[in-house]
């Protein structure tokens, strides 16, 4: 024989196997609850025909006589593919195989997963569908020894934090290290119905506390709404995908690039009407947040992130075509920063700190939260977190005062010891508290003594109306400038261009580690 024609069709016939996964059975297990196997969900994922996978032929062989008389393949698939012709590196569990536990991987290429995307500056998807980790206890006894645990590849998965975009998506139960894989992204997307995400299963669970949990009860969409360990919610796989690529779409494949730029599709010099009229003049009355992110940003540009913030928004928009980050306030879910507010804070700031995008912050801001229940929640150490993510921050900020900055929460949106581009609404209200609360406390001793105490407080609070005038704060140079609320984008869409002329020297890996 004079070529390797039998060899290559070994290696087409292996292929072929490794393609049916755990067997048509466990495929159709996997269709009728409602979930793509793990080549269809990079399929649906990646550009047409851009996939070409790495390690196809590894698995489990058993042999009869030399020859190959069964093939598993492991449980894991990976290669590099292109997300809107831009190159990634994405690997995903396959739950046919022993539900994606790894006693039926080669943990090997996952750490291969990690290595690629790090050392070749690409983003990193991770489609986690399992465990991950140390498989069945059946695995000690086979094995015959047990051993010290050691997360693996867990050096390339801390650094990759700040190295490359890194989203994961929990497509099924994700479980241990599989759960542990799915925060250490930089977006975590979990399927509402089909996704859970848990430390340790329903039996462990009900072994080590008692609690009888479903998956559902135990990690859900409904434990997670507001858990922090989630950015966002879907609704189905392809939502998932959908989101990952808008994701992908507004960073730069490494830390050693600048965000990408579009072509603009949105007038900088669009000014909405509805702006002036946006925030009430009774300053008990919210406001929708939304139709202030459409004023301000390029039409369909808004992305949410961090969505267990509550009052507390961070998202992602784009100014003439230049991606930014947004921290603001939505009204209609309460005025105060909690813990979770900050965390979200937190995690926008180092994301856009990594990643080089400058900040825009849409500050309507009453402080930290009050309370017993913040207290015991200790918020105002979440709240002095994310201060001191923004005053670690290197990138260009601005900042729109769209309401109210008040005590440590509403002073630390920006460094307000650093050059931040800042303009005030005629809306604007700041100060070390709000009047509103502070009249009894300041003057208890002569609203107690009043014949009217009410009449009093009323008459105070007229004195203070004057004085906490906005024009009163510009006369002081306490804020640079004061605007028409219609003038924000274009002022805005300006600004952003002189951001991005000093990003340059911004790039390159963050002055501190991102943390998950």
């Amino acid at each position: 024989m004079s070529d390797w024609k039998p060899e290559v069709a070994e290696i087409q016939r292996r292929r072929e196997l490794a393609e049916r996964m755990g067997g048509e059975a466990k495929v159709a297990r996997q269709h009728a609850a409602g979930r793509l196997t793990v080549r269809e969900r990079i399929a649906a994922l990646v550009d047409p025909g851009s996939f070409d996978e790495i390690g196809a032929l590894a698995g489990f062989a058993r042999y009869d006589g030399g020859e190959l008389a069964e093939f598993m393949a492991a449980n894991f698939v990976l290669g590099t593919a292109r997300i809107d012709e831009r190159p990634v590196a994405v690997g995903g569990d396959d739950f046919t195989v022993r539900g994606g536990a790894a006693d039926a991987g080669i943990m090997e290429k996952q750490i291969y997963a990690e290595r690629l995307a790090n050392e070749l500056g690409l983003p990193l998807i991770r489609l986690i569908e399992g465990t991950g980790g140390g498989g069945s206890v059946k695995v000690l006894e086979q094995q015959g020894f047990t051993y010290v645990p050691a997360n693996p590849g867990w050096d390339l998965v801390v650094d990759n934090l700040s190295a490359v975009p890194v989203v994961a998506a929990c497509l099924g139960p994700v479980a241990g290290l599989g759960a542990a894989r799915a925060v250490m992204a930089h977006l975590c997307v979990l399927v509402e119905d089909a996704g859970q995400l848990f430390v340790a299963g329903p039996p462990l669970v009900k072994y080590a506390t008692g609690e009888d949990l479903t998956k559902e009860e135990l990690g859900g969409a409904a434990v997670h709404k507001r858990s922090g360990a989630v950015d966002r919610l879907v609704r189905s796989e392809s939502e998932a995908f959908e989101v990952t690529r808008d994701f992908l779409g507004y960073l730069p494949s490494n830390v050693d690039e600048l965000p990408p730029v579009r072509e603009p599709a949105d007038d900088p010099q669009r000014r909405e009407e509805g702006l002036l009229s946006l925030v009430p003049r009774n300053r008990r009355k919210p406001y929708r947040l939304r139709p202030l992110l459409e004023a301000v940003f390029d039409a369909g540009s808004v992305f949410d992130y961090a969505c267990y913030g509550g009052s507390a928004y961070a998202g992602l928009a784009r100014l003439d075509g230049h991606p930014v980050g947004v921290l603001a306030t939505d009204p209609y879910r309460g005025a105060a920063l909690d813990g979770l507010g900050a965390d979200a804070i937190t995690r926008l700031v180092d994301l856009c700190e990594t990643f080089h995008l400058p900040l825009v912050s849409l500050t309507d801001q009453a402080g930290m939260v009050i309370g017993l229940a913040g207290e015991k929640r200790g918020a105002i150490r979440h709240g002095a977190r994310a201060i001191t993510a923004v005053y670690q921050a290197r990138v260009p900020m601005a900042e729109i005062i769209v309401r109210r900055v008040f005590g440590v929460g509403g002073a630390g949106m920006t460094n307000r010891h650093r050059l931040v581009r800042r303009w005030a609404w005629p809306s604007g209200d700041w100060g070390s508290l709000p009047v509103e609360g502070g009249v009894e406390a300041a003057y208890r001793a002569e609203i107690e003594a009043a014949e009217d105490p009410a009449a009093l407080i009323e008459e105070i609070r007229a004195r203070l109306d004057r004085v906490r005038s906005p024009f009163r704060t510009a006369e002081k140079f306490g804020v640079e400038d004061i605007i028409d609320p219609r003038e924000t984008r274009p002022r805005l869409c300006a600004w952003v261009h002189d951001a991005y002329r000093v990003l340059p020297k911004l790039t390159g890996r963050p002055s501190f580690g991102t943390r998950p």
